[in-house]
C-alpha cells in the first residue's frame, strides 16, 4: 500500500472516531440546553441520559471480543456507522414527537453499543493499518484519534442554527455521509475474522492499583465537564457565537493532542503523564467555573481539548511500556472496564449535586476535585 493510499485509508477511519465520539456523544451537550428547557429536564435526568450512553458503551466493548471472532473489524466498524446514523436520526422523532424520555435512554444506550462497536474495532484497523509498509504508525493513530475532534467541530456547525429535534437529524446525516465515506476509503483493509486472543499472562490489577484507581477518577470527572460545560457557559450568559467558538476550539485542541503529548508518553514508563494530564483536566474543568471571562472559557475549552483524549492514550502507553506483549489485551481491558465505570457514574453524580445549592458551578467544582484526585 502506498504512502498516498495509507493517507486517505487513516482519514477514512477517523470518520469512525468522529461518528462514535463527536456526533454520537459530545454533541449531546451542545443539545442538552434546549432539550433540558422543552422537556422539563432536572439536571440529574440529563446526566443520565449520558450514563446511560456509557453504559451501552461498555455493553459494546464487552461484546466486542465475541463478535471479532465471527466477523472481520471492518463489517464491524461499518455497522456501528450505520446504526448509529439510524439511532441518532430516531433520537428527533422520540424527543419531538412520541416525548417519550424512557424511548430516548433506550436510544442512547443503543447509541453507546454502536459507538463502542465503531470506536473499538476503528482502532484495531489502524493498528493494522500502521503495520503497511511504508505506513507511519504515529502519524496512522494521530489522525484516528484526531477524528473525534473533527466531530466534535461538524457537531459546532450542525446543531447551533437547528432545532433539536432537526439538529439530531442534521447529526444522523452527517453520520451517514462518514459511513458512506468510511465505507469506500477502509476497502483495502477488508480481512477474515481474527482468532481469539489468548489470555495474557502477566497482568496484576495490584501492580497497576494507583493508574487503575487514577484512570477511574478521570472517567468520572471528564465526562461530567463534556456533559454540562455548554449548559453551564448558557447559564452564564454567554451567546450562541462564544458557544459555538469554544467548542469548535474543543475539538481543534482533539485533533492536535495526540502529537502534542506523544513525546510524553514515549518517555515515561511510569504514571507520570497520567497524574500530570490528570492534573492539567482539573485545571480546565475549574476554569469555567471560577470565571465567565471569556478568555478563562477558552483557555478551559482547548486545555481540555489538548488533553483528555491523550489521557486515554497514557494507559495504553502505561500498559506496553511494563507487560509483556502476551498481557496487553488484559492489562487494556482492565483500563477500560475502570473507565467505564467511571463514565457510567460521572455524569448522574454532576447532575445530582448541580441540582442541590450552588448549581452546575458546584458540580463541575466536584469534577474537578476528582480530576485533581486522579
Amino acid at each position: 500500500m502506498n504512502e498516498r493510499r495509507v493517507f486517505v485509508t487513516a482519514l477514512a477511519l477517523a470518520l469512525g472516531a468522529a461518528i462514535s465520539l463527536g456526533l454520537a456523544r459530545f454533541s449531546y451537550a451542545l443539545l442538552l440546553p434546549p432539550m433540558r428547557a422543552e422537556l422539563g429536564w432536572s439536571y440529574f435526568t440529563a446526566g443520565a441520559m449520558n450514563t446511560v450512553n456509557a453504559m451501552g458503551y461498555l455493553v459494546g466493548a464487552l461484546l466486542l471480543p465475541r463478535a471479532l471472532a465471527k466477523l472481520d473489524a471492518r463489517t464491524i466498524f461499518l455497522a456501528g456507522g450505520w446504526g448509529a446514523a439510524l439511532l441518532l436520526a430516531l433520537h428527533g422523532v422520540a424527543g419531538s414527537v412520541v416525548r417519550s424520555d424512557a424511548l430516548l435512554y433506550a436510544l442512547r444506550g443503543l447509541t453507546g453499543v454502536a459507538s463502542a462497536a465503531t470506536f473499538a474495532s476503528g482502532g484495531l484497523l489502524a493498528a493494522r493499518l500502521g503495520q503497511q509498509p511504508g505506513a507511519k504508525p504515529s502519524l496512522v493513530l494521530g489522525l484516528y484519534y484526531g477524528g473525534t475532534g473533527l466531530g466534535i467541530v461538524a457537531s459546532s456547525l450542525i446543531v447551533p442554527p437547528l432545532t433539536w429535534p432537526v439538529a439530531w437529524q442534521g447529526l444522523a446525516l452527517a453520520a451517514l455521509a462518514a459511513t458512506l465515506a468510511m465505507g469506500w476509503g477502509t476497502r483495502p483493509l477488508a480481512a477474515a475474522p481474527m482468532a481469539a486472543a489468548a489470555r495474557g499472562a502477566g497482568f496484576s490489577a495490584r501492580d497497576f492499583a494507583f493508574g487503575l484507581a487514577g484512570y477511574l477518577m478521570f472517567g468520572l470527572g471528564y465526562i461530567g465537564y463534556m456533559t454540562f460545560i455548554v449548559t453551564l457557559l448558557r447559564e452564564q450568559g454567554a451567546s450562541g457565537a462564544t458557544v459555538v467558538a469554544f467548542y469548535i476550539l474543543l475539538g481543534c485542541g482533539v485533533i492536535a493532542s495526540s502529537w502534542l503529548w506523544a513525546p510524553l508518553l514515549q518517555r515515561y514508563r511510569g504514571g507520570q503523564p497520567l497524574a500530570l494530564l490528570n492534573a492539567l483536566l482539573a485545571v480546565a474543568t475549574l476554569l469555567p467555573v471560577l470565571s465567565a471571562h471569556p478568555l478563562a472559557v477558552f483557555a478551559s475549552g482547548a486545555l481540555f481539548g489538548a488533553v483528555f483524549l491523550s489521557l486515554v492514550a497514557s494507559t495504553t502507553a502505561l500498559v506496553r511500556h511494563n507487560l509483556p506483549p502476551a498481557a496487553w489485551p488484559a492489562g487494556i481491558a482492565a483500563f477500560t472496564s475502570i473507565f467505564a465505570a467511571g463514565q457510567i457514574v460521572g455524569p448522574s453524580l454532576v447532575g445530582w449535586v448541580a441540582d442541590g445549592a450552588g448549581g452546575l458551578a458546584r458540580g463541575l467544582a466536584v469534577s474537578a476535585g476528582v480530576l485533581a484526585l486522579g
